[in-house]
């Protein structure tokens, strides 16, 4: 018989009083009696209770129940909706609607707990009049006589310490909200309330932690088992004691075959039902927590620790968790690989950005996160080394007075820096002479690159800077276009991002849009780009980045495609990099240690970074069409601006 029918059955059948049908049962009256008792039962339990009720005045606003939302679970998936992670304080929740449950459920919970649910008042006399008894023969409080109406109340309202006050608060507050919301309404709140052992409270997460599936798709026999689990739910967990679970099952089930709620045929075959248990979820590490972690402070930033632990909100992210596993593995490959090459105890950082989007492809904050959980790719400001060059030739373009033929001459110069005097080298200790800016940033050249910025004005490219969203500190120092400060893997991806979508920038994003459990959006990611860089100027960049990659110091960065990149070293060889663009991804990657100790002597982003780019490039353009940058050309280049 389906839940919907018997349900109906109940509402329609008038029931001899239960606790006539209980004293009848447990042989302690007969004959003329019976009704007297039954009525005399009845009519003291009734009464007292209306009479209390009258005295409850202190009790809690029973009306407050329409506007309850229960903790719930906020989960994070991936922008294909796969689950990543759930967050969550003690409770471990996700509210479902009771057409969302499974009718074996409603069964199995209504046979265990209250089998006259939808007849009586929020009350049932019967009941009581069993626990008392049962009570009286144990000497002391064993059974508690509650109604599933009782039960709610008394874990959104009330204390659990054992007390007659307590139950009758129970019983008084229980008739009110049986005034207040229907009969379905009670059993659904309560269904995602109730406590399921294991941080699981409602049938959702514990359906999905015990038996890996959602509430609505559990059959009889798993129903059965969850339903015994109400009464003491780490006792009887499977996890815990799976014959002790299973006997729990029988007893549930010989309840409903009792109540006529299921035929012999179904009894049976639920009890020989194979089990098949999950895992238990609540306060489970994530498999991605550089992507989560990231996350979850992004969430407690905009909307308080509080709401994310509670709020049961839905956050789709702007990862895919395939990609990102492919990241974290290119990783984990290159780290074994660079300590065979000498370089011990190296760690590498990853952040690859749609630059149409700023949407946040992958991130990798450190070799194992299992090991540290600090996300350098967030969080650990290192020296950009050469890498810093492309901000002070894109602030050089955008003046209108240069282009990449424009001769700068390397050769010594010293600068006055305060009370002492700059003089900046090469990496090789040598001098080209008169060489194109072109040339100057392909093969690296310190010189050039201190000599532009100072001719543009240092205090420009810290502007530049500050527009692509690097706030790290800087001072006006003649070794800043060499890219002596610190900056973060993930501020830097994202400026060579807005390059490659040439001046066009959104805030860079892991997450692309929240919504909280009844699906109101709450956040709204959709990229809403502004232009914040001058466009040929960003084509002008990116089309000598390009000879970086075909003739510089970037050539280990070749692929299939048209790429623009800078490598990254710095002087004590602590910190080496090298960003790269297509323009349908971004991608920079750092190596370096925690302790800031120099990784070898030698080691430049050059040779060691840009075969790690290389393969997790490969692997990431797979099925990727080919696009080529747009040229200079195809943009208007910016009028010098004549000093007053």
């Amino acid at each position: 018989m389906s839940s919907s029918n018997i349900f109906e059955q109940q509402k329609a059948e008038t029931h001899t009083s239960p606790s006539f049908e209980f004293w009848r049962q447990v042989g302690l009256i007969t004959g003329g009696t019976l009704l007297s008792i039954s009525m005399l039962t009845s009519s003291v339990v009734a009464g007292g209770l209306i009479g209390l009720a009258i005295s409850f005045r202190n009790l809690p606003d029973a009306r407050q129940i329409r506007n309850f939302l229960p903790p719930e679970t906020t989960y994070i998936y991936d922008i294909k909706g796969k689950p990543l992670f759930g967050i969550h304080g003690e409770a471990n929740r996700k509210v479902v609607p009771l057409d969302k449950i499974s009718p074996n459920l409603k069964r199995a919970v209504l046979a265990s707990e209250d089998s006259y649910f939808y007849n009586h008042p929020g009350i049932d006399p019967g009941g009581i009049g069993r626990a008392a008894l049962v009570n009286w023969m144990a000497g002391g409080v064993q059974e508690g006589g509650s109604t599933i109406t009782m039960q709610l109340v008394k874990n959104l309202f009330l204390s659990h310490k054992r007390a007659l006050t307590r139950k009758v608060a129970e019983a008084v507050l229980a008739i009110r909200v049986e005034q207040i919301l229907s009969k379905n309404r009670i059993l659904e709140m309560y269904l995602n309330q109730v406590y399921w052992g294991h941080n699981n409270y409602g049938v959702e997460t514990a359906a999905r932690t015990y038996f890996d599936k959602s509430a609505e798709n559990l059959t009889l026999g798993e129903s059965a088992m969850m339903a015994g689990l109400i009464q003491g739910p780490e006792e009887f967990s499977p996890f815990v004691n799976i014959n002790l679970s299973k006997q729990k099952q029988k007893v549930v089930l010989a309840r409903m075959l009792k109540l006529k709620w299921i035929t012999q045929q179904e009894h049976d075959s639920a009890i020989n039902q194979e089990i098949k248990l999950g895992k238990i979820t609540s306060f489970q590490a994530s498999t991605h927590p550089y992507v989560t972690n990231t996350v979850a402070q992004e969430l407690i930033k905009k909307f308080g620790r509080d709401a994310v632990l509670k709020g049961g909100m839905q956050v789709q992210t702007t990862v895919d968790a395939d990609f990102q596993m492919m990241a974290e593995e290119t990783i984990r490959k290159w780290h074994k690989t660079l300590e065979s090459q000498g370089l011990d105890k190296n760690q590498i950082a990853l952040v690859a950005i749609d630059p149409r989007t700023h949407f946040i492809k992958a991130l990798v904050g450190g070799v194992d996160s299992k090991a540290s959980e600090f996300n350098r790719a967030t969080q650990a400001l290192r020296q950009p080394g050469s890498a810093f060059k492309p901000f002070v030739y894109y602030t050089a373009f955008a003046s209108g007075k240069f282009t990449p033929e424009t001769t700068v001459v390397d050769a010594p110069v010293s600068y006055r820096d305060g009370d002492n005097w700059y003089s900046p080298r090469n990496y090789d200790n040598s001098f080209k002479g008169a060489i194109p800016i072109r040339t100057a940033l392909a093969l690296s050249r310190n010189v050039p690159a201190v000599k532009i910025g100072k001719a543009i004005g240092v205090n420009k490219v810290i502007a530049t800077c500050r527009t692509l969203g690097i706030m790290s500190p800087m001072e006006p120092v003649s070794s800043l276009p060499l890219g002596a400060i610190g900056i973060t893997p993930l501020e830097i991806a994202s400026a060579y991002a807005t390059f490659a979508n040439y001046g066009w920038q959104s805030p860079p994003t892991l997450i692309a849009r929240v919504t909280d459990s009844s699906g109101n959006v709450l956040l709204d990611n959709t990229p809403k780009p502004s232009l914040v860089l001058d466009p040929w100027a960003s084509a002008t960049i990116l089309d000598v980045m390009q000879t970086v990659v075909k003739e510089g110091t970037g050539r280990g960065a070749a692929i299939d495609r048209p790429v623009a990149g800078k490598t990254g070293t710095t002087s004590s060889e602590k910190d080496i990099w090298f960003i790269g663009s297509v323009p349908q991804l971004t991608t920079a990657i750092w190596v370096g240690r925690d302790d800031n100790t120099q990784l070898a002597h030698g080691a430049t982003g050059g040779g060691m970074v840009t075969p790690i780019w290389r393969d997790f490039m490969q692997k990431a353009l797979k099925n990727v069409p080919i696009q080529n940058f747009k040229t200079p050309s195809k943009f208007s280049r910016p009028k010098p601006v004549k000093n007053k």
